[in-house]
């Protein structure tokens, strides 16, 4: 998946995966927040969105975490890294 291409062509849907704190602190840009600890509970909530699951965090790590257990679940997601990543991915359509 060409995860640049997706963003900006605003593919998909962004789901961050810090904690709410780290969200309400900065966020790209038609982001969804569902903390890492949150994913299983919220499996069938993100089974129904626009795919794929795009995937942000601060580094990249849990969002890492996050594709893996999207995936085993059938779920089609990619890990974009960190928000300020996809911030910058979607900078580049305006």
């Amino acid at each position: 998946m060409n995860i640049e291409k997706l963003i900006k062509e605003k593919k998909g849907t962004i789901v961050d995966v810090r904690t709410p704190a780290e969200f309400s602190g900065g966020k790209a840009a038609d982001s969804i927040n569902i903390p890492l600890q949150e994913l299983e509970r919220k499996l069938e909530d993100i089974k129904n969105m626009e795919k794929p699951i795009i995937l942000c965090c601060a580094s990249g790590g849990r969002s890492g975490m996050a594709e893996m257990m999207l995936s085993q679940a059938q779920v089609e997601c990619c890990n974009a890294g960190s928000w300020l990543d996809v911030n910058y991915y979607q900078s580049l359509n305006s």
